[in-house]
């Protein structure tokens, strides 16, 4: 055999076995891509994303669209030869599993705590959006969380309205820890609550619910090591009363960073004309009760989505920016927004065609 032919013949066996090699080694990695991108003054399975009855709402039209990050699982495999593809595809992003999946957290409880967060920024954005419109919202803290176990386990439910810390009102989620840090391990603290269940049933009733008992807990020592933090093992969040029914209906996503987009589409349903003048508005990030708009992860692989389906414009969190002007979609004009009401401003200017003073994301910021 000619020795040319022998050594052609040579690599592309050593090539095969290389490419079959890479196949069967499996390496730590998940891959990250583009995800759908869902109008939210629109229709996602033939029904409206946003649902609102019991207040007058207005016809929109142009695009407010949420964008999302595909994964692979968390029990994927993924293999030598997709992991160096998924390197090298610009529209992908190959990254750590435990990236993805930190601690060994499986499929189901990713999927859960997901599923926690979405909800979440539902009621987030509904507040920010009702506030952005100077609709009164009623407020209060509750307990989110019992951790199993922890002195608070059969003392205090999920759902009891936390009134006041030993005697202390208690106005915002934050005000508990710093009421029962203020105590050391085995100290006793009193907490003021109205019962998940006479709660519910106030709510139900239209009526504010009065009837309060005090609670003893016993605190302990957190488990966070180098630290004598007393804590009585509940976490408190906000429950809210909203003065008509808003509803958001979108199956199959999770997290928390399509909260400004959905605040941005009730702001939009409620009130005449159009926040957009018909333009083609894409956007992402987390939103608190009070507007503030926070940083998402997979901000790249979310212009490219949006700019696919025809975005012209993306409201991008501050600190996001400057990740995502490092390669930004050829057309796509990425505007930096911190509040909702920089996104009010923001949409104002890309409704009356007066883009030129838009706070455009560089790669500083």
């Amino acid at each position: 055999m000619p020795r040319r032919t022998a050594t052609m013949l040579a690599s592309t066996l050593i090539l095969i076995a290389l490419l079959c090699a890479g196949v069967f080694i499996k390496v730590p990695y998940s891959e990250m891509s583009p995800g759908p991108t869902v109008n939210t003054l629109g229709e996602h399975d033939g029904e409206p994303v946003l649902q609102i009855s019991g207040h007058k709402t207005y016809p929109s039209t142009g695009h407010l669209n949420m964008t999302t990050v595909r994964v692979t699982s968390a029990d994927y495999n993924m293999n030598l030869v997709e992991a160096v593809y998924g390197w090298l595809a610009h529209d992908n992003k190959v990254v750590p599993h435990d990236t993805l999946y930190p601690d060994g957290k499986t499929e189901e409880q990713s999927t859960q705590e997901n599923a926690e967060e979405f909800s979440q920024s539902q009621e987030s954005a509904k507040v920010a959006a009702l506030k952005e419109l100077n609709v009164p919202v009623k407020s209060w803290v509750i307990v989110s969380t019992v951790l199993k176990g922890s002195p608070a386990e059969g003392r205090l439910h999920a759902g009891d309205v936390i009134k006041a810390v030993d005697g202390t009102t208690v106005k915002a989620p934050d005000d508990v820890a710093k009421l029962v840090t203020k105590h050391k391990p085995g100290d006793k603290v009193v907490f003021t609550i109205v019962p998940a269940k006479e709660q519910a049933a106030a709510e139900k009733e239209n009526k504010t619910a009065t009837a309060t008992k005090n609670v003893t807990i016993t605190t302990t020592k957190s488990e966070d090591s180098g630290t004598d933090r007393a804590i009585v093992g509940i976490s408190a969040g906000t429950d809210h009363t909203f003065p008509f029914a808003i509803d958001i209906k979108l199956a199959d996503v999770g997290g928390p960073s399509a909260g400004l987009m959905f605040a941005l589409g009730i702001v939009d349903k409620l009130t005449p004309g159009n926040l957009t003048g018909g333009k083609f508005v894409a956007g992402t990030g987390t939103i608190d009760d009070d507007g503030k708009v926070g940083p998402i992860g997979g901000i790249e692989l979310k212009t490219v989505g949006a700019r696919e389906k025809g975005a012209q414009y993306f409201l991008t969190p501050k600190n996001n920016c400057a990740a995502a002007a490092k390669d930004t979609p050829k057309g796509l004009t990425l505007v930096k927004v911190n509040t909702i009401d920089d996104a009010m401003s923001a949409l104002k200017d890309i409704s009356s065609g007066n883009t030129a003073d838009l706070p455009k994301c560089t790669t500083k910021g």
